[in-house]
């Protein structure tokens, strides 16, 4: 199978190219021609010799994942379900938020991405891990879903607020399926071709890395130099409660977790935040509520409560709507920033994971 064009930085290929006889700059034309003109074919790079054209045809394969399906819910979100070159199914989900920049209705434009396909975590809630987990994405195989988001953009006019010419999403989240601290090198490389100015030009303020708790992860994480910013999907504030639901936390438990974070935090110098899904009857008391303002207030976390997004085939349900307003205002009580998400794309199953169960059950 040939390699990924997408899975290229602009040193790898500038080897791959010297290796080939080539000039090294002539990687920085193939990458302009990818990542600013969105060319579709090596046919198109008119700039390059012709034999080089048809030997980067012979040595990269520009299609990385065929697009399956695109829905859309009617609270401007939309997931895409993308299927592998070896048939493997992966989600997308693109979120807006609509706003005014000058007299011009736009969106602020979040690409949720993928990482593994499937989850190797197995958290109780979650539809990631139900059909199992089956391998780690390659470096190209995460990049070509943010390009698969900027053809579908252009072919819609869809723009988010900071759109550059190039790139016409503002933020990009990896909290999509699978534990992306446990793909941890093609997960890394993929976003430095997203941060690069021969790629995708996100800035690292703009990209937001999830993960379930992988402690070795984060503190490898916090010597990075780009900057991007940490969520820890804690779910439960105590290890009692974490632990029904997130098995992870016997490995590494809040003693461990918390520490790790913190001195992500002063390394940055930025606020992390704590995503909570609430379940009702599970993490949604009172209790869990003054010991979550405690761990966000001495790290100086931002809480991102989630009301839980029912997924066929597990018993969890969401709290009412009382008890979800109840526990953020314990939050706010004691001085931690917190949000309650809007609820978005439950009518087209876009919490993790369910879309591409429900097209396996589908086909089994």
């Amino acid at each position: 199978m040939k390699a990924l064009i997408w899975g290229e930085s602009k040193e790898t290929l500038s080897e791959k190219l010297l290796a080939m006889g080539e000039k090294a700059f002539r990687a920085t034309q193939i990458l302009e021609w990818i990542y600013k003109r969105r060319a579709s074919s090596f046919a198109e790079m008119s700039n390059l010799p012709v034999a080089l054209r048809e030997r980067l045809e012979e040595t990269f394969d520009f299609e990385a994942a065929k697009l399956l399906t695109a829905t859309a819910a009617g609270d401007d979100t939309e997931k895409l379900l993308l299927q592998m070159r070896d048939g493997a199914l992966v989600e997308c989900v693109i979120l807006r938020a609509p706003q005014v920049v000058g007299d011009e209705p736009r969106s602020r434009k979040t690409v949720c991405i993928s990482t593994q396909v499937g989850c190797p975590q197995g958290c109780k809630f979650c539809a990631s891990g139900l059909a199992g987990w089956k391998r780690n994405l390659e470096t190209g195989e995460i990049v070509a879903q943010l390009m698969t988001v900027c053809r579908l953009g252009a072919q819609k006019g869809d723009r988010g607020v900071r759109d550059t010419g190039f790139t016409d999403f503002d933020n990009i989240v990896v909290m999509g399926m699978g534990e992306p601290l446990l793909n941890y090198d093609n997960t890394l490389a993929a976003l430095r071709i997203a941060n690069a100015q021969w790629g995708l030009g996100v800035g690292g303020r703009r990209i937001t890395i999830s993960t379930s708790g992988v402690v070795p992860g984060i503190q490898k994480l916090a010597e990075e130099p780009l900057g991007f910013r940490l969520a820890i999907s804690l779910h439960g504030a105590s290890d009692t409660v974490r632990e029904q639901i997130m098995p992870v936390n016997r490995k590494w438990p809040l003693a461990e977790l918390l520490p790790a974070a913190k001195a992500f935090a002063e390394k940055h110098g930025r606020m992390i935040t704590f995503e909570f899904i609430l379940i009702a009857g599970i993490n949604d008391s009172p209790e869990q509520a003054r010991l979550l303002a405690k761990i966000a207030r001495e790290l100086h976390a931002h809480v991102n409560l989630i009301p839980y997004n029912t997924v066929e085939g597990l018993e969890w349900e969401r709290p009412s709507g009382n008890r979800q307003m109840a526990f953020l205002k314990i939050l706010q009580e004691n001085a931690v920033p917190a949000t309650l998400r809007r609820e978005k794309g439950h009518n087209i199953n876009a919490a993790c994971g369910q879309l591409r169960l429900k097209n396996i059950k589908r086909e089994s």
